[in-house]
């Protein structure tokens, strides 16, 4: 942020008494919850980091050949739903799913997995962020 001089602008500097203006470039900016309670615990002008809803993402193994009953379960998450016989489908909503070494030798072809959410998870989704207040007059 730039600075300013307090002589030049006494109000501004009642508002920012370090005499400098808060850096919100590249910055998303949220308005400081001051007591209204949707964002508790931030003082004004605090950085706030992103995080991404808590959530669960489907996936889906193919190896493309039949499972034999039971390998798919070896090393999987007790919560797995699977389909057994040709072309096997294994899917999942557990986190931390692995690929068990029977599974991959079962199959000629690649097992496939997609997607893990491990950092930042939160109770909402919301960009990197500064608290501003809104009201600010330099007059």
């Amino acid at each position: 942020g730039a600075a300013f001089s307090a002589e030049e602008y006494p109000e501004l500097a009642k508002a920012y008494p370090t005499n400098k203006l808060p850096d919100l470039r590249g910055e998303f900016i949220r308005g400081w919850d001051d007591g209204r309670g949707i964002d508790t615990g931030r003082a004004l002008l605090n950085w706030q980091p992103h995080t991404i809803l808590d959530h669960a993402h489907y996936m889906e193994l193919w190896t493309g050949d039949g499972l034999a009953a039971g390998s798919a379960r070896e090393g999987v998450n007790p919560g797995i739903l699977a389909t057994y016989g040709d072309g096997g489908i294994v899917k999942t909503d557990e986190p931390g799913l692995k690929v068990p070494s029977s599974l991959r030798a079962i199959s000629s072809r690649s097992v496939k997995r997609y997607g893990e959410i491990s950092e930042n998870v939160g109770t909402e989704t919301r960009p990197r962020n500064i608290a501003f207040n809104y009201i600010v007059r330099a007059a």
